[in-house]
């Protein structure tokens, strides 16, 4: 297994951001990844208009996951319309 980064952002609405947490969480358990830590970023605004939204949730996970199964998540999270965007970015292990 291997150590990610995962930056998501999700909508400012309290129970968009907590249903798209909680179904982010869902596929990676699916998946059998590992969720070492999650931090909070707080609200920003957006670079760009995503889904007519111009201010998102921020939130930093750290996961240790199967590199095979990283496709597989993607798929899952590109049909989970409350995640607005996200991104894996490999940990160098030293």
């Amino acid at each position: 297994m291997r150590k990610y980064e995962l930056m998501t952002i999700f909508s400012t609405e309290d129970e968009k951001c907590k249903a798209g947490q909680d179904a982010l969480r869902a596929i990676l358990t699916k998946y059998g990844v590992v969720i070492e830590k999650e931090e909070p970023y707080g609200d920003r605004d957006l670079t760009y208009e995503v889904k007519k939204l111009n201010r998102g949730r921020f939130v930093l996970f750290t996961v240790k996951a199967n590199p095979a199964k990283i496709v597989e998540i993607d798929r899952d999270f590109k049909l989970e319309s409350n995640i607005l965007k996200y991104l894996f970015v490999k940990i160098d292990e030293e």
